[in-house]
């Protein structure tokens, strides 16, 4: 975003129109004991020249960002267009908040109309929200969403789902839970899968939702048809969350596997990882009144005017601001808008056929190294079950210790599963994107040998 200074006549323009005679008299409501009174301590002001050289030198220091990296876990570097950035930079996208008016904010409104319809393609459902904050934020609210549904509290979450998504549930939960008694945390199978058995076991009447990852923190896909359906025979919602949407390219939408609600982090659609935020949340939903009536957000539709002529409005939002709090669906004040726009323009771009293409070659090329590093002697690929992009790689040795030696190569080999799992210290999820080249594939191969 730019900078505007003001001049010292706009300012004093400004204090007039005010009615005040300084910039002192503006805060004098603030309380003196409060009060800077010296000048805030920072470097003196450079020229523009300078500034520049100066900020560069600061990026050089971000050794990270020129490294090659094998990073997933819920935020990957996919191809994101030079001319989506450029688009972003228009005034009227990063400059909109709320667009309460619609007679001033069709743009807007479309962008996000157009937006809904790519989350609702992807996730297989056909309702979706105008965005969350990120996936995380977006399954606590899910969860919510079934409590209120089914009238009960006990959901079952599965250990395919990501522990810091897992987490973010129970911190939402946690004033409207007393003890853990409405939990049941089902371990993924040591391969990483989810535990269809023992999540069937686990289902029962007083089971508000079953959540399950889609594909799995470790990278794994199952078949959940079966499960969908023993926990909507007693009633429960099937939840499903998926890291990468680009997984659902070449897989089955959560949608056609029979979930009521899904859940997605939509950073890899429209957004450079950026060391690690923000994301995007793509949340959507079965076309159920009842759902609809407590689905978390806001949603734009389709309309006419007086004239015939298309238009969009916002069409339902139960958050706090726009209704009496007791009865809002979430307290989420904001939706990401910005971010939402940025995975629009870039998925419009790239079109149907570029979202599979892409899938399809980050598939190959994480087929290719999972070969190569499973070749190596005393390493393993964990599991033998279907993957997409991500896998875990058992190395003969503490993965710590490899990352460390990695890093010094210039390589981010992957994240660390012992962060989560003691007993998973020495093993790494590794991600591939359509980014990586052959060559990157190889030195990889390379270094672990």
């Amino acid at each position: 975003m730019r900078y505007l200074p003001h001049s010292a006549e706009e300012i004093q323009s400004m204090l007039a129109s005010c009615g005040v005679a300084s910039l002192d008299d503006l805060f004098g409501s603030i309380p003196e004991e409060v009060r800077l009174r010296r000048r805030l301590d920072m470097d003196p002001a450079l020229d523009e020249s300078t500034l520049m050289r100066h900020v560069r030198d600061l990026g050089e220091r971000n050794a990270a960002a020129r490294m090659t990296s094998f990073l997933g876990a819920g935020a990957y570097d996919h191809v994101f267009p030079a001319a989506a950035d450029q688009l972003l930079l228009r005034s009227e996208f990063y400059t909109a908040y709320t667009p309460y008016q619609p007679e001033v904010a069709q743009g807007t409104l479309q962008v996000i109309f157009e937006f809904q319809t790519i989350v609702s393609e992807i996730l297989g459902l056909p309702v979706a929200n105008a965005s969350m904050y990120d996936a995380s934020t977006g399954l606590a609210e899910a969860v919510l969403m079934a409590r209120r549904l089914t009238e009960r509290d006990r959901t079952i979450l599965c250990g395919s789902i990501h522990p810091e998504y897992t987490e973010t549930v129970k911190t939402y939960a946690r004033e409207l839970d007393h003890g853990n008694e409405n939990w049941v945390d089902v371990p993924a199978s040591p391969s990483g899968a989810s535990d269809l058995a023992a999540l069937t076991s686990a289902i029962d009447e007083h089971t508000a939702s079953v959540v399950v990852g889609y594909p799995s923190f470790y990278g794994t896909v199952s078949d959940l048809r079966a499960l969908a359906a023993k926990a909507q025979s007693v009633g429960a919602l099937f939840i499903t969350v998926t890291q990468d949407p680009f997984a659902l390219a070449l897989i089955e939408s959560p949608g056609a596997i029979g979930a009521d609600i899904a859940v997605a982090e939509g950073q890899p659609l429209g957004l450079p990882p950026q060391f690690g935020g923000p994301g995007v949340g793509l949340f959507a939903c079965k076309q159920d009144r009842k759902m609809l009536q407590q689905l978390p957000g806001r949603i734009v539709g389709e309309t006419v005017d007086k004239d015939g002529k298309r238009g969009y409005v916002l069409t339902l939002a139960t958050r706090e601001q726009h209704i009496r709090r007791e009865r809002a669906t979430s307290n989420i004040c904001t939706n990401s808008g910005l971010c939402a726009t940025a995975l629009t323009i870039k998925m419009c771009m790239i079109g149907k056929r570029g979202f599979i293409e892409a899938a399809e070659l980050c598939l190959s090329k994480a087929r290719y190294l999972a070969d190569k590093l499973g070749a190596l002697p005393g390493h393993t690929i964990v599991s033998d079950a279907p993957f997409f992009n991500e896998f875990v790689l058992e190395l003969p040795g503490d993965a710590k210790g490899t990352l460390d030696k990695l890093a010094g190569l210039g390589i981010l080999g992957g994240l660390d599963l012992g962060r989560f799992a003691p007993a998973r210290s020495n093993q790494l999820l590794v991600a591939v994107t359509e980014k990586h080249s052959r060559e990157d594939l190889d030195r990889l191969v390379a270094a672990l040998s």
